[in-house]
């Protein structure tokens, strides 16, 4: 009979009316699949742990990457209300014109800042995410699970 925990705890020597080579065969049979069953199940405990790692680290992940985008939206926001105080505090179109040709450049030189910073932020999520489950797999086929 088997009981709830182990779905091998038959014992093939109850097969006591089996010729003694059919016994050691079941028996061997039972021995491989009690070994199968263990280590399929400690891979599947371990790649629940990565699983639960790689879910917490994407959630960190995406809460950096909403942090920086509002970090940006904020800078962005008082670089505009900046330049527009400057705006309408020039004193002539030429100056009006070097401000914006200035504002121009210094928002383009911040949007490549802040698109690198955002593909970098990024990687290192989508890196950081993966890594629990690139270990795990790692370590499944170097014990060979």
């Amino acid at each position: 009979m088997a009981h709830d925990s182990d779905p091998f705890s038959f014992s093939p020597a109850a097969l006591g009316d089996f010729p003694e080579n059919m016994r050691a065969f079941a028996e061997k049979g039972f021995a491989q699949a009690r070994d199968g069953y263990q280590k399929f199940k400690e891979a599947a405990e371990a790649n629940n742990g990565a699983i639960e790692a790689a879910y917490q680290s994407a959630t960190r992940g995406a809460s950096d990457y909403a942090t920086k985008l509002l970090e940006i939206a904020r800078t962005n926001t008082d670089e505009a209300f900046g330049f527009a105080q400057a705006l309408l505090g020039s004193r002539s179109v030429t100056d009006a014109f070097e401000l914006m040709n200035s504002h121009a450049r210094k928002q383009f030189e911040l949007l490549t800042t802040q698109s690198k910073d955002l593909v970098e932020l990024g990687q290192k999520v989508a890196t950081d995410t993966v890594e629990p489950i690139k270990s795990s797999a790692a370590k499944a086929f170097k014990t060979g699970l």
